[in-house]
């Protein structure tokens, strides 16, 4: 195999690095992780893995160091990388929900929407996209990186921050409240654009799109499938959600029928009563791992 038939992944450090390891898995990618390493291995030998942190992704790809990786689409305004988003990848390590850039000040500030920040201090890790953000208000003030702890500073280091949040709770904890939503962020598989225009590259990182996706479309989702009547047919697929048609196969009982539906996990509990009593029999729940549309 020539080095050219290998792929070169970025795999992010830090909070995304575990929900990462994890997707893939459960895509059938094994990343094993060593203590002291940053390069952890793969069960794909036509792929090479490089631990990086989600900040400096963009630019390693772009800089072909890198054929491909996971960062947030943050990062890449951010670092103004040349780069193509592949796709969008909405998983991370608290919840569902995507990251939230915000601008925060003080409960007790005098500050109440962006213009009152005009030759004020700002401190924060993603200083670009300030500058651009407060451009855009026609806004100057005077922004400065912050090294952590950025929720800490105000009111004596900055009189304003912008940070980062999926909840708010650390920034509840910290007195500040929120004047305004800077960038709202998700996770990207990226590309380096000469890598996208090889096409074994191509087709290498289309089908890992095409498993970790799948993944995803399972998230919270399980199968059902049960007996039914053809006489009670109707009634029955009246209580399935309407999300997808259920398969309905013929049974050697030609009275009967296999009713089989895809439905989210929460809803269980609340329909298969239902389903029993529209006649539904031998009623199954099984795990799913991938839907692939």
């Amino acid at each position: 195999m020539s080095m050219a038939n290998v792929l070169k992944l970025g795999v992010p450090s830090g909070s995304l690095q575990e929900p990462t390891a994890e997707l893939f898995r459960r895509a059938g990618y094994e990343i094993t992780f060593s203590s002291r390493s940053y390069y952890p291995t793969i069960n794909d030998p036509e792929i090479d893995c490089l631990l990086v942190r989600a900040q400096e992704m963009a630019r390693y790809v772009e800089q072909g160091v890198l054929d491909a990786g996971i960062t947030g689409h943050d990062w890449v305004v951010e670092t103004d990388s040349d780069v193509e988003e592949v796709c969008e990848l909405v998983y991370s390590k608290v919840s569902r929900q995507p990251t939230r850039w915000v601008l925060c000040v003080p409960e007790d500030s005098a500050v109440t929407a962006v213009a009152d920040l005009q030759g004020k201090r700002i401190a924060t890790e993603v200083v670009n996209l300030t500058r651009a953000y407060l451009a855009d208000h026609g806004v100057t003030a005077d922004i400065e990186f912050s090294w952590g702890a950025t929720e800490v500073k105000p009111p004596r280091l900055a009189d304003a921050i912008v940070e980062v949040t999926e909840t708010g709770s650390s920034l509840r904890a910290n007195n500040l409240r929120i004047v305004d939503e800077v960038l709202t962020s998700t996770p990207r598989l990226i590309m380096n654009r000469t890598a996208a225009a090889d096409a074994w590259k191509r087709e290498k990182v289309a089908n890992l799109e095409l498993m970790l996706k799948a993944c995803l479309a399972a998230e919270g989702k399980v199968g059902l499938m049960m007996n039914v009547r053809r006489a009670d047919l109707e009634a029955v697929v009246g209580v399935l959600p309407a999300l997808q048609t259920p398969t309905v196969s013929a049974l050697a009982d030609e009275e009967w029928v296999d009713v089989n539906s895809i439905v989210e996990e929460a809803v269980v509990r609340l329909i298969v009563p239902k389903l029993k009593t529209a006649g539904a029999r031998g009623i199954v729940e099984y795990a799913i791992n991938k839907i692939i549309d």
